[in-house]
C-alpha cells in the first residue's frame, strides 16, 4: 500500500499510525527534535538532597547540577527504540538548556516497574514542567518555578503550580480541595497562596495501561496553555503567571524540565515547534 492509499484508508477508518499522523494545525513551524536518540546533549540534570531510607526524609545538601552518580538519567535502547530512562531513585529533573515560548511540545512516556522510597509501592509519579524559570531546586529543593503537566498514574494531565507557578482555570468545585476542569466552569485562581490551592484535576483519564506509550501534547501561546493526553484535551489554562516576592507577573516562556520523582519512567520522541496560535481543536475539551 503506497502512502496516498494508506492515508485514504486511515482517513476512512479514523485511525492514524504515529509515523504519518498529521499535525493538528498546519500553520506551524518545523519540528525541532529535543532528544537526539543518542545522548543527553541539550539537557542539564539537577538532583536534590538524598533520602534517608530509614526515616524517609530528605537530608543533606543537593547533589546539584550535572552531578548524577547513580545514573538517574540515561539513554537506553529497547524494543521500542531509544528513550531517556529516568530511574526515579533520586528526586530532581532533567531540563533543556534552551528556553521556549509560543510552542507545541510533544513527547511520549511509559512507566517502568521500579519505585523508590519515599514513594515505593505508591502511584508512579513524574511530571513535565514547562515555562521553567529561576534557580534549580526552588520547589522542595528539586525543581524550578514552572507550570506542571502532571504525569502520575491516574492523574495524567492535572495541573500543579510549582514554586510559585499560578494560573486561572475554569473548573467545577467538588470540595475545598478538589477542583475538576470544566470548559463551562467558573474560572478559579490556582496558586499556593489561594483558597483553591495549586492543583486542578484534569477533565478525563485518558492514560493508557501501564507498559504502553502515552502521547503528551502541550500547547503554549501567550499566557494560555493546553494539556492533551493521547489526543484528548484534558485542560485549558489561562493567565499563566508566577508569584514571587514582587507579586504576580506573566509566565510565558522558559525551559522544559522532566521530573524524577520516585518511579522508573521512560520518555522518547521529544520534539517542539513554534506556533502562531493554539489550534481551535486543541482548545475544545469534550
Amino acid at each position: 500500500m503506497n502512502l496516498l492509499l494508506a492515508i485514504a484508508f486511515f482517513l476512512f477508518c479514523g485511525y492514524w499510525p504515529d509515523h504519518i499522523k498529521p499535525a493538528i494545525n498546519a500553520n506551524q513551524g518545523d519540528w525541532v527534535v529535543l532528544f537526539n536518540n543518542k545522548d543527553l546533549k541539550g539537557w542539564d540534570t539537577y538532583l536534590g538532597p538524598l533520602v534517608n531510607p530509614a526515616t524517609q526524609q530528605f537530608v543533606g545538601t543537593p547533589l546539584g547540577l550535572n552531578n548524577d552518580p547513580n545514573k538517574v538519567f540515561t539513554v537506553v535502547n529497547g524494543i521500542d527504540g531509544p528513550a531517556i530512562r529516568i530511574s526515579g531513585e533520586n528526586f530532581g529533573g532533567i531540563s533543556t538548556t534552551q528556553e521556549f515560548a509560543d510552542y507545541h511540545l510533544q513527547l511520549k512516556f511509559k512507566w517502568g516497574e521500579v519505585t523508590w522510597v519515599p514513594k515505593k509501592g505508591k502511584k508512579r509519579d513524574s511530571g513535565v514542567l514547562y515555562h521553567c524559570v529561576g534557580p534549580h531546586g526552588a520547589d522542595y529543593g528539586f525543581w524550578m518555578r514552572s507550570q506542571e503537566f502532571q504525569v502520575q498514574e491516574g492523574d495524567c494531565g492535572d495541573y500543579w503550580g510549582v514554586a510559585g507557578g499560578v494560573a486561572d482555570v475554569p473548573a467545577i468545585k467538588k470540595s475545598d480541595s478538589e477542583y475538576v476542569y470544566s470548559q463551562a466552569g467558573e474560572k478559579f485562581h490556582f496558586a499556593a497562596n489561594s483558597k483553591t490551592g495549586r492543583r486542578c484535576i484534569k477533565l478525563v483519564n485518558a492514560e493508557k495501561p501501564n507498559g504502553e506509550w502515552n502521547i503528551i501534547d502541550i500547547y503554549c501561546h501567550g499566557d494560555t496553555s493546553v494539556h492533551m493526553v493521547n489526543g484528548k484535551t484534558v485542560m485549558v489554562l489561562y493567565k499563566n503567571a508566577q508569584f514571587d516576592s514582587t507579586g504576580e507577573r506573566p509566565l510565558t516562556r522558559g525551559k522544559i524540565q522532566i521530573q524524577s520523582e520516585g518511579a522508573e519512567v521512560f520518555y522518547k520522541d521529544i520534539r517542539i515547534q513554534q506556533i502562531s496560535k493554539i489550534p481551535g481543536e486543541a482548545m475544545k475539551a469534550e
